[in-house]
């Protein structure tokens, strides 16, 4: 998915004249004939519980690549500087967000299918899965893509993330992690219970060596932490938290060198 998004970004900066987001005319509008592009999968690709239904297949995910740039570049603006903006856009500061704010007004409240966060993975987001069924490909010279993601079905999803919301509402308060996770569990809400949700690590896994990849237990370390909040094990939850921590923090830090 990345490498597609990616395709279609190059493309509208090659452009004469520069599309300032993919999938749209010279002019701003989106483009009549732009490719709909969507994530494909079968109902057997889905690891599910078995009080979870998912399907019929197959299962279709819009990418909302317009719209999801737009919303990117807004983010871009807000926490980037004069000479970066000035370097990366074609057009004015002002007219950039102005257009892209537009776009993402104009996708009204229809539901976003793709949520992403740059530079590291929310960790509430990995009360979402079962830490068992991760799938990692490290890529090498048999032109295997590189990556790392799970799949669950989304009645799984509902209840992982209510569950967790409970816990860390009760041991932390409605705020920090909870935020992610109540506002988690809204967006799920806005899809079909027999549909499923993928985490995936995105790009991201360019960034971080096999070994470290391999070692990854961030899914487990979550739902460690949430534990051991339940149970009242602070000895555990310190343990979990700072290794979950040092491996995101490591990788956070990348930002700040580019």
């Amino acid at each position: 998915m990345g490498e597609r998004e990616q395709e279609l970004w190059l493309r509208s900066q090659l452009s004469r004249p520069v599309r300032l987001l993919p999938g749209e005319l010279a002019d701003g509008r989106a483009a009549p004939n732009a490719p709909l592009d969507v994530l494909a999968l079968q109902t057997a690709e889905v690891p599910a519980t078995d009080t979870a239904t998912v399907g019929p297949g197959p299962l279709v995910c819009p990418l909302d690549l317009r719209p999801r740039a737009a919303a990117a570049l807004v983010g871009f603006l807000a926490t980037t500087g004069m000479v970066l903006r000035q370097a990366v856009l074609s057009t004015d500061t002002e007219r950039a967000r102005g257009h892209a704010t537009d776009v993402m007004s104009a996708a009204g409240a229809a539901a976003v299918h793709v949520i992403s966060s740059t530079w590291t993975v929310p960790l509430p987001w990995f009360a979402l899965v079962e830490p068992a069924d991760r799938h990692i490909v490290l890529g090498g010279g048999d032109g295997a893509v590189r990556e790392v993601y799970w799949r669950t079905a989304m009645a799984d999803a509902r209840r992982r993330i209510a569950r967790a919301y409970s816990i860390t509402k009760d041991n932390i308060g409605d705020d920090g992690p909870a935020v992610i996770l109540r506002n988690t569990g809204r967006w799920l809400e806005q899809f079909h219970p027999h549909s499923a949700v993928e985490l995936d690590y995105g790009g991201l896994v360019h960034l971080i060596e096999d070994e470290a990849l391999l070692e990854d237990s961030s899914a487990l370390d979550v739902q460690a932490i949430l534990t051991a909040m339940e149970t009242g094990d602070t000895d555990e939850l310190n343990v979990r938290y700072e290794k979950v921590r040092e491996f995101w923090a490591k990788l956070a830090a990348k930002e700040r060198y580019n």
